[in-house]
């Protein structure tokens, strides 16, 4: 008999013996990297960051899982959304579902929680997408020479940020958080936290007492050969308005005597154009004469787990301002509860699910795509070209379009 359950102290040892043997990259057999692990453990689970689940099987532990809690910026509502990593499997007991049986746990979980969305970071994404998991935006990496970003007007507002900050640090994340569908908020434990990792650094603008920008950078090696080829990994980058996105970057820039390349991590499709030069250090051409930028990946994915009540929770979201009685049947074998044909009557681009199934247009997807859609990781009429979506009409994919149309989600939370 197969159960899912929090695990107890007791049982955090077993727990990290199984996450070790899955992700042996992490240096758990380590023992002092094993320690700390668990003593993280704890004290994530004390403080309602973390918790901590494992399926058992006659008494014994097969699999492992952390879930969390988060509340997500979902087109300006706030919404619960639902949260899991470190999903891993016992070695002996692979091929047996046991991942299987955890995500299904996880999903109905949060659906009685009242989450309408989970999250995730793919191990594969391919695994993920089978279980009705959509892409969220790629992550662009670029390594850019500090000479090559704007020099900006002044450096005269900057400072260095500590632990005394953290409060008009969140407080200005908060703002940027409002202004940005798809960021997730943070507990007061985890910005405290921030401040006890030696290697990052806090670089911020103040202005009237008040923070209104900040970004966040470690120091890494740029060649082994040498101790004087060092890079800037930016960690986070915050800011409140142009004028302070180039006052941090005016710091970057004066940088160039000391540092190779910054190196950032950003899902703005956008960044390029705020450098001189974009190229990265690969030296890469793309036929015909494109110079490589920035390499890409998939990463983030989100999930719908309750399409119906989505639209209940957004009932007061402006959907484009679109009138249209739309039908929409989603297949989702692997949470069959989610599965079927609903309609939704927008009226001025305000949304009420209906009880009847007299509709105008009806489109059809999976629920990995549909996930997707609703993010506006992606639009309708590509979905469509694919093949991945089918509809009644096609005289109204534009106007599906403009319904479901936002701003790529971003999410600057690790988890």
């Amino acid at each position: 008999m197969r159960n899912v359950r929090p695990i107890t102290e007791e049982e955090v040892k077993a727990f990290t013996t199984i996450s070790a043997n899955a992700y042996p990259g992490i240096d758990l057999f380590d023992p002092e990297n094993r320690k700390r692990f668990q003593e993280r453990m704890i004290n994530y689970q004390k403080n309602g960051i973390v918790r901590h689940f494992a399926l058992f099987e006659d008494g014994e532990m097969r699999g492992v899982m952390r879930l969390y809690d988060f509340t997500m910026n979902m087109l300006s509502v706030k919404l619960p959304v639902g949260g899991v990593g470190g999903v891993a499997v016992d070695l002996l007991h692979k091929k047996e579902r046991v991942a299987a049986d955890m995500m299904q746990f996880f999903l109905q979980h949060y659906k009685e929680k009242g989450a309408c969305l989970a999250a995730l970071y793919p191990f594969r994404p391919d695994f993920y997408r089978r279980m009705g998991f959509g892409y969220g935006t790629k992550k662009n990496l670029y390594r850019v020479r500090p000479g090559h970003l704007p020099k900006g007007k002044t450096k005269a507002n900057l400072s260095f940020l500590t632990n005394k900050d953290r409060a008009a640090i969140q407080d200005c994340y908060d703002r940027f958080l409002k202004r940005n569908h798809g960021l997730m908020e943070r507990s007061s434990f985890l910005w405290d936290e921030m401040f006890t990792r030696p290697m990052m650094h806090t670089v911020g603008v103040k202005r009237r007492g008040t923070i209104s920008g900040y970004l966040i950078y470690q120091f890494q090696r740029g060649r082994d050969d040498h101790f004087l080829a060092n890079d800037m990994l930016i960690r986070e980058l915050v800011y409140d308005s142009a004028e302070d996105l180039l006052e941090l970057m005016a710091f970057l820039q004066s940088q160039a005597d000391q540092i190779e390349r910054i190196i950032f991590n950003t899902q703005d499709e956008y960044f390029h154009y705020l450098m001189q030069d974009p190229r990265n250090d690969s030296g890469n051409l793309l036929p015909q004469v494109y110079h490589e930028s920035n390499t890409q990946g998939v990463g983030i994915m989100y999930r719908v787990i309750d399409a119906r009540r989505l639209f209940r929770v957004l009932e007061n979201q402006n959907f484009g301002d679109v009138s249209c009685r739309l039908k929409i049947t989603l297949d989702d074998s692997f949470f069959p509860q989610n599965a079927g044909g609903f309609v939704v009557d927008f009226v001025n681009g305000r949304a009420t699910v209906t009880n009847g199934d007299a509709h105008e247009v009806a489109i059809k997807l999976d629920v990995a795509e549909f996930s997707s859609l609703v993010m506006g990781a992606i639009n309708f009429k590509k979905l469509f070209e694919y093949g991945l979506a089918s509809i009644s009409d096609k005289a109204y994919i534009v106007l599906i379009d403009r319904l479901f149309a936002a701003p790529k989600p971003i999410c600057l939370t690790e988890f």
